[in-house]
């Protein structure tokens, strides 16, 4: 067997949608054995999650590979940033968990397996690339908002030192509670024990939910959701862009069939 048939081989099975499930069912059945090793089991228990732990690391490793040796330019598949995160998260699970220096090292790699699923689902990558696409954006909006909660912690600081320390003493303090008012976490009984002082602090706070749990949660939602959009425009275009498997089958046939009659035509 050529070295091209071995390809086209691992590329077809990578291509399987069977193949992408299977491994998202590792993925998840790897995040239930970490979530079983912190629960106190019988030491049996642990040896045979042990064992298991080793054949999915191997399974990773040969779903790697496979992937790898279905790649025609090898240089490629290092170019993207997924693969290279995969295969160090995989590499570094081969290392033995034993008591030592690197078993908080391995522990930790294996539940970072989990974010693989990102990987292999595209969708999930779609939602990732859109919010790293969108954290420029969102970073004005932080700063915007920052500024807001900075102007009415001080004005809260200054006019409600007096009714409660725990709560407006500093500034630090002050912006902890406008962040608990901005959740709705008991808010308004932070709003009625200013009013009892001040009975027109509710003004206080409704312009300041207005401003920070209407306003920019909106704006977010909305550069997250544009953000979104170009994102899956973009797929669009490099998906009907790029020639399929079926395609390129369908034109090898076609150019075989070509050799092969001029083949016949020339005896």
């Amino acid at each position: 067997m050529d070295t091209l048939s071995l390809q086209a081989k691992f590329l077809k099975l990578r291509s399987k949608k069977s193949f992408e499930l299977f491994v998202v069912f590792i993925i998840i059945f790897s995040a239930m054995m970490v979530g079983a090793k912190t629960y106190d089991i019988p030491a049996w228990s642990m040896q045979v999650i042990i064992w298991l732990d080793l054949a999915i690391t191997l399974i990773f490793l040969v779903e790697i590979s496979i992937r790898f040796l279905g790649e025609e330019n090898k240089r490629d598949f290092f170019k993207n940033g997924w693969n290279v995160f995969d295969t160090t998260i995989v590499l570094i699970s081969l290392i033995p968990i034993q008591e030592g220096d690197m078993a908080l090292l391995g522990r930790l790699v294996r539940i970072f397996r989990v974010l693989r699923m990102v990987s292999i689902i595209p969708e999930l990558r779609l939602l990732l690339n859109s919010l790293l696409k969108a954290l420029p954006q969102l970073g004005y909006v932080l700063l915007l908002m920052f500024i807001i909660f900075y102007i009415y912690a001080a004005i809260g600081a200054t006019l409600f030192e007096t009714i409660n320390p725990a709560l407006w003493g500093d500034i630090s303090r002050a912006m902890l509670t406008l962040f608990r008012v901005m959740t709705f976490e008991d808010w308004s009984d932070v709003m009625y024990e200013t009013m009892e002082v001040y009975p027109m602090s509710w003004a206080f706070y409704i312009s300041f939910i207005f401003l920070s749990a209407f306003a920019f949660l909106n704006m977010v939602i909305g550069i997250v959701v544009g953000a979104m959009d170009a994102e899956h425009k973009l797929m669009e275009q490099e998906t009907s862009t790029e020639p399929s498997l079926s395609d390129l089958q369908r034109e090898l046939g076609e150019l075989k069939l070509m050799v092969s009659s001029l083949g016949s035509g020339k005896k």
